[in-house]
């Protein structure tokens, strides 16, 4: 190939970071590097890609026509080199998978059942992570695989498949409360209650906002503190109908529940091998009950 590989991924890593020095730490490159690994793509190019006039580099209209290509021949790359690790045959060793509380326990029992029968000897960890945690995981390279809720966005090292089974969600109160015995409850009648709501470890890097807001990295948290009476909560209708103690009553309120699409993450510097895609193409192929 006429480009290197180390040209393309600095230009995408710019274009998704903003600068070259978000770049370079995004990559654990020096800005030089960066700046002449893309001053090299634009000479072998003949045209440039970005405007540097500014405070941070801006796409031309010549870059911004490159970038659509440049993301296909990464791809492209990435899908060669899966093909041919999983053509030699080199099954990974182990395998990590983080999985969200809303992904409902039968959905995965079955996947693992057929893990077991076909990779028997690779050795199996599965997390609970919740959104920003998931993918805190996989960028560190402590997890191979993340189910996780649709994100709006994904950082650009990682890659994504959408799973067809979703999740349902709703708003539960302990049932002895006066707004649980109400055929309609209103979001401001819901703001007047102490709300018990997921909060993940990399948000927790930030202060929580005043008020009257409870806070746990769970949804299995989260149900307990609503069973006893702390307040209101977002939970997942299989996790309170399978592991709650009916007490908890499911709000009328305008637009809930709520259908949750659910994606399948890794990471494309480090793609999962043989068993990993497996599994991807399992969770992908799962339908709804």
């Amino acid at each position: 190939m006429k480009y290197s590989p180390e040209s393309l991924e600095a230009f995408v890593q710019t274009v998704a970071s903003g600068s070259f020095s978000a770049a370079a730490r995004a990559l654990a490159k020096s800005q030089s590097t960066i700046s002449n690994a893309i001053a090299n793509l634009e000479d072998d190019l003949g045209f440039t890609l970005f405007d540097r006039s500014g405070r941070n580099p801006v796409l031309t209209e010549y870059g911004q026509r490159a970038f659509a290509q440049v993301q296909q021949i990464l791809a492209a790359s990435q899908r060669l080199d899966e093909l041919a690790e999983c053509l030699t045959d080199g099954v990974e060793p182990r395998l990590s998978l983080a999985i969200s509380d809303f992904w409902q326990a039968d959905h995965h029992v079955t996947l693992l059942t057929r893990f077991a029968e076909l990779y028997p000897e690779i050795a199996f960890e599965c997390m609970i992570a919740e959104d920003e945690d998931v993918l805190d995981l996989l960028q560190a390279g402590r997890v191979h695989l993340g189910v996780v809720r649709a994100q709006p966005k994904l950082p650009t090292d990682l890659a994504m498949a959408r799973l067809q089974v979703g999740a349902q969600m709703a708003i539960y109160l302990h049932q002895d409360h006066v707004l649980s015995q109400l055929e309609q409850v209103s979001d401001e009648q819901l703001s007047q209650l102490r709300q018990l709501r997921l909060n993940t470890w990399v948000q927790n890097r930030d202060p929580l906002p005043a008020g009257r807001v409870w806070s746990a990295p769970s949804y299995l948290l989260l149900l307990e503190m609503a069973e006893q009476g702390f307040g209101w909560s977002i939970l997942p209708r299989w996790l309170v109908e399978q592991f709650g103690h009916q007490v908890l009553k499911e709000l009328p309120v305008p637009g809930w529940p709520q259908h949750i699409a659910v994606d399948v993450v890794w990471s494309r510097r480090n793609p999962p091998g043989p068993a990993g895609r497996w599994m991807i193409d399992q969770l992908c192929a799962q339908q709804p009950d």
